[in-house]
């Protein structure tokens, strides 16, 4: 491949994810924490990788993530990341500590490496004490061949989602082969800021962990805390990105001539997941998408785009194909961004529907039946600048109701 020099030159590689880059092993199992399915899952790397993570805002936040945190802050790296499903872990105060920090221990005895290196999350039902003994028996078992396929990694990170959620790119960075994988897990609980989810990304690229971090949390901010299903947000969630510099390109900072492609390359991975979890909403039908432009601020932009994608009305009128643009307006009025009406134009689809303070002439069965597509998008001209964001989410439909009255039973 060519020395990669802008967005064109990134390729998405056909069913990859996170063991495509260089060192990477994954793999999952069930020890019993749900009745069948995987519930125990690891990445691993052949050597400790420079990490970067944002957190979920929620105050309530769950054990893994305050033993994740600590130990990441010692020397920003981690070499292994142990995850289970079926359990938060969350609110389970003192004992919740000792159980995630015994199984950080328990990993990192099987791995031989020390346990700061080992990064631990969980998601689940919150309030419950783990399993340990079946948690425990599952970490001396896992690291067995039979348990590495990133296919069970991606099965053990399962809760109320329908289907898995991957990619994977590659590009070129000094003339070396660069490449970055992505998974996640995300259904319900859904909302910007972080968008409840747990998310995992790794790397081979050679790259400074300020900057690193500096590259997630910009990302983040226009793909992960941008999506939304029901607005709430939940204890346990966390997006790690791990780098281990085994592309051997030189070391990526903020300044190096290719920098952009490397970020370009993470936002690529990032918004496909995001958009994957918003369209696997619970109960979802459609992926509904929110383009907001001419706004006078990035944040602005952002704010309105938000506000539509998280309104219940909006999203029960898609689920019902009912092009009624007075919620989208409505969205736009609360949003708390000061906008001029009459300067407004809304569309859905290539269908205009409001304009100039006013409805706009449509054939409603026309728009309906554009409604009817999987994929929606309205878009919205707010006439105050040049600043544009997209916001990203699902249809609100009656099925969302029957998963979350049993989610427990």
């Amino acid at each position: 491949m060519a020395q990669a020099t802008s967005l064109n030159e990134i390729v998405v590689i056909e069913d990859g994810s996170i063991t495509l880059p260089q060192g990477y092993k994954a793999g999952g199992m069930h020890c019993g924490i749900k009745r069948k399915r995987l519930d125990l899952g690891y990445i691993v790397s052949e050597v400790p990788a420079t990490v970067a993570g944002v957190y979920t805002t929620n105050i309530f936040q769950a054990a893994p993530l305050v033993v994740t945190q600590e130990s990441i802050a010692k020397e920003n790296k981690t070499q292994a990341i142990l995850v289970n499903s079926g359990n938060a872990n969350a609110c389970t105060g003192e004992q919740g500590i000792a159980d995630a920090l015994a199984m950080q221990k328990g990993f990192a005895n099987e791995l031989g490496i020390p346990e700061h290196l080992v990064a631990v999350t969980s998601t689940g039902v919150i309030g419950e004490l783990l399993p340990m003994d079946k948690i425990e028996t599952g970490i001396k078992q896992i690291l067995q061949k039979e348990y590495e396929n990133e296919e069970n990694f991606k099965q053990a990170i399962l809760t109320t989602d329908t289907c898995t959620k991957e990619i994977a790119v590659q590009f070129t960075i000094d003339g070396k082969k660069v490449s970055i994988g992505g998974t996640a897990k995300g259904s319900g609980m859904i909302h910007p800021n972080m968008a409840t989810m747990l998310g995992f990304v790794t790397t081979d690229a050679h790259i400074n962990h300020d900057d690193l971090l500096f590259a997630l949390r910009e990302v983040t901010n226009t793909t992960f805390n941008m999506i939304t299903v029901d607005g709430d947000t939940s204890t346990n969630d966390m997006v790690l990105v791990m780098a281990n510099g085994l592309a051997e390109n030189n070391q990526l900072t903020k300044e190096h001539p290719e920098w952009d492609v490397f970020k370009q390359g993470l936002k690529m991975v990032s918004e496909s997941l995001a958009k994957k979890i918003a369209r696997d909403g619970e109960g979802a039908t459609k992926l509904v998408e929110v383009q907001v432009d001419g706004a006078f601020s990035l944040e602005a932009a952002r704010a309105v785009g938000k506000s539509i994608i998280s309104s219940n009305l909006v999203k029960t009128a898609i689920y019902g194909t009912d092009p009624n643009w007075g919620r989208i307006v409505t969205a736009i009025g609360y949003s708390g961004v000061p906008v001029k009406p009459n300067a407004i134009k809304v569309s859905i689809g290539p269908f205009t529907v409001f304009e100039n303070g006013l409805p706009s002439q449509f054939i409603e069965e026309e728009v309906k039946e554009y409604l009817e597509l999987e994929n929606v998008k309205l878009i919205v001209e707010l006439d105050q600048g040049d600043f544009s964001a997209t916001a990203w989410g699902c249809d609100l439909t009656y099925d969302y109701v029957k998963i979350n009255a049993s989610y427990r039973t």
